[in-house]
């Protein structure tokens, strides 16, 4: 197994890691909307999605994977209402369309709109 670690996504908030690969998969942590950066976050689920999008790719381009290598996603929103403007964000980055789960949830951390991670082959 080997830890996933990359500066062009947020660092971990708590006891974990960005992702590992294991076994020819790339298995991401959750990434928040985050600009690695300066550590803001937008305002807004489209550019919040567009956010999580990019830290997702970024970890995966760091494993030596990518948005086509995708198999499964699991995608959280903090308000199911706003299910419709995340897909149209989503869409332009998993256009292989891989398996996804996609729930509401009570909160996310950092009081995030929404949250996505990922499950490659490497």
């Amino acid at each position: 197994m080997l830890i996933v670690d990359t500066k062009n996504a947020p660092g971990a908030i708590g006891p974990y890691s960005q992702a590992y690969e294991t076994n020819g998969l790339v298995i991401t942590s959750g990434q928040l909307p985050v600009n690695p950066a300066d550590g803001t976050m937008p305002e807004g689920i489209a550019a919040q999605a567009e956010w999580s999008c990019r830290n997702v790719g970024a970890i995966l381009e760091a494993a030596g994977s990518g948005f086509d290598k995708v198999v499964k996603t699991t995608c959280f929103l903090a308000d199911i209402a706003d299910f419709a403007a995340f897909n149209e964000v989503y869409a332009k980055y998993f256009t292989s369309k891989p398996a996804r789960s996609c729930v509401a949830v009570k909160d996310l951390p950092k009081g995030a709109l929404c949250e996505i991670e990922a499950i490659a082959v490497k």
